[in-house]
């Protein structure tokens, strides 16, 4: 991992117990990531003008990007990004400045920008647009570009909400065992 970690004005990345960053991840500045999660294959994760923060348990998957939004005069703290536990963030998407719940899947390709509040147990839908500010309630689906909520979730949804977390945990505990 050290080749894919490094500090900015000083501040390194706090990596927890049991994560897998994969080699070709870049981490930079003030990040921080819990326990049992993992960063796959050419994430590019800036925390240089404010934080990250990721829970327990989350995965950010493949070309995904995590950024933040520096403070200003019109906006004093600015925007970090506030990632829950058991999240799993699905292939190339981007995070901005964004504050993500518990339990909840981002699909593959999605944009959820600066200012949005996804709460706990979301479902948000691929190529989705989350424009900046908005609330998602929990408990729906969302889609489109610009989103919508499109209708509760099912329970065996919401159950898998959970699993896809696990099943990245064991993914990574794989990759962990392997040496990769």
């Amino acid at each position: 991992m050290q080749n894919t970690i490094s500090s900015f004005k000083g501040i390194t990345p706090d990596i927890g117990q049991g994560v897998y960053v994969a080699d070709s991840a870049r981490l930079v500045g003030e990040i921080s990531i819990s326990e049992d999660s993992s960063i796959w294959h050419m994430v590019a994760a800036r925390g240089d003008v404010n934080y990250i923060k990721i829970g327990a348990r989350s995965n950010i998957q493949d070309g995904t990007i995590l950024h933040v939004t520096r403070k200003s005069a019109g906006n004093p703290d600015g925007n970090p990004l506030i990632i829950g536990d058991d999240v799993t963030v699905g292939h190339k998407c981007m995070l901005h400045g964004c504050t993500l719940g518990n339990r909840i899947l981002v699909g593959m390709g999605a944009i959820v920008m600066d200012g949005a509040i996804v709460e706990d147990d979301v479902f948000i839908g691929a190529g989705t647009l989350v424009p900046p500010n908005k609330r998602l309630e929990s408990g729906y689906l969302y889609v489109g570009n610009p989103m919508i909520q499109k209708r509760p979730l099912k329970e065996a949804e919401i159950a898998f909400l959970k699993q896809s977390a696990i099943n990245y945990v064991e993914l990574k505990d794989d990759y962990l065992a392997e040496g990769a």
